[in-house]
């Protein structure tokens, strides 16, 4: 008799959790992909900012514009640095 309650049991207790679990892991792959986006636009635009002025202030401030700095570095770099 303990087995004939403990499959249903199981089931609704698995489709109560489902939205929850699944609640928190969207927004933990929201949070973990907008940081991974922000650390790949810092380290572009702080590298192409070190290639262009030799200047670890520049560095830091375009490092701060990230994004914004890389587009900008790519319609204005030089022949040379293509």
């Amino acid at each position: 008799m303990k087995n004939k309650f403990s499959l249903p049991l199981l089931l609704v207790l698995l489709l109560i959790s489902t939205p929850l679990l699944a609640q928190e892991v969207s927004q933990t792959v929201v949070r973990n992909g907008l940081s991974t986006g922000t650390a790949i636009g810092v380290s572009i635009a702080v590298v192409t900012s070190w290639t262009r002025n030799r200047s670890i202030l520049w560095a830091i401030l375009h490092g701060f514009f990230n994004w914004f700095y890389v587009i900008y570095f790519s319609l204005t770099r030089l022949e040379d640095e293509r």
